[in-house]
């Protein structure tokens, strides 16, 4: 590979990625309506000190069986949960509870305290909420779940144990190439963080359940980074890799918001 900026250009490789990102909005954001409208959600809540340390939390009907936190992509520094809110619509038809945070961005955030901020976002929301968790990241969010399950211990003993099973989807489990293109501009990751910020540079964490899932026309250095993580299994950890054929970067994510898709059923079964 002598061209990493075309390595991990997905916005270069599905021609008509905008699109994606312009539906999304207009979704999300007709889901937050209508669940303002039933009283079943609850926006803008706060879990931290920065401006973007908020998160919406969505509501199924009746008893909740838990939680589902799901952590946004964007390259750790673009986009925000106001994108993503409709995909709760695939747990919520199941039962479960779904909050989506927001973190700060890079540049203003290095990589390292982004993570810190999920990990901190995960502690409130579980101790504000009974009942087991699941967590799902895409893209940037999928190395952000990722590490929530490496052995450095982000979270404490308690919450970790209620993490039943963690899905990354598009996610990056290896940062060493990510310094080679313009995006660290703003990342500004160097040879330390990237050791320190890389889920293939750790152990997992004791009975760490994890599914890598990426679409099958994704880029190549997305279907290669999707394998890494099967380097945990001899430490312990379930790991399972699928590859959604015919999913691209961005429709892959899509199907959360499908009750019965491989997705979700990966997340909940």
């Amino acid at each position: 590979m002598t061209d990493w900026d075309a390595a991990y250009d997905n916005r270069a490789a599905v021609g008509n990625a905008e699109t994606y990102l312009d539906r999304w909005k207009t979704d999300a954001s007709a889901f937050r309506d209508a669940m303002l409208l039933r009283l079943s959600c609850e926006l803008n809540c706060v879990y931290g000190e920065k401006p973007r340390n908020r998160y919406d939390l969505f509501l199924p009907e009746g008893e909740a069986r838990g939680l589902v936190i799901f952590i946004h992509g964007g390259y750790w520094r673009a986009l925000d949960k106001s994108h993503f809110s409709h995909l709760a619509v695939g747990p919520l038809s199941h039962g479960w509870k779904v909050a989506i945070p927001s973190y700060t961005l890079a540049p203003e955030a290095r990589i390292s305290d982004i993570t810190k901020e999920v990990a901190n976002a995960i502690s409130v929301l579980a101790k504000a909420h009974e009942g087991p968790i699941r967590l799902a990241g895409h893209s940037a969010g999928g190395h952000l779940v990722s590490r929530m399950l490496c052995d450095d211990n982000l979270l404490d003993d308690d919450v970790y144990a209620r993490i039943e099973n963690t899905v990354a989807v598009s996610g990056l489990f290896d940062l060493q190439h990510l310094p080679k293109t313009k995006m660290n501009d703003d990342l500004r990751l160097d040879d330390e963080e990237v050791k320190s910020e890389s889920p293939v540079n750790f152990n997992p964490r004791e009975n760490a359940r994890i599914t890598c899932l990426v679409g099958g026309n994704e880029l190549p250095e997305f279907v290669r980074q999707n394998e890494l993580l099967e380097g945990w299994k001899p430490s312990g950890a379930k790991v399972r890799t699928i590859s959604d054929q015919g999913k691209n970067h961005f429709s892959v994510i899509e199907p959360l918001a499908d009750p019965q898709s491989l997705l979700t059923m990966s997340l909940l079964n």
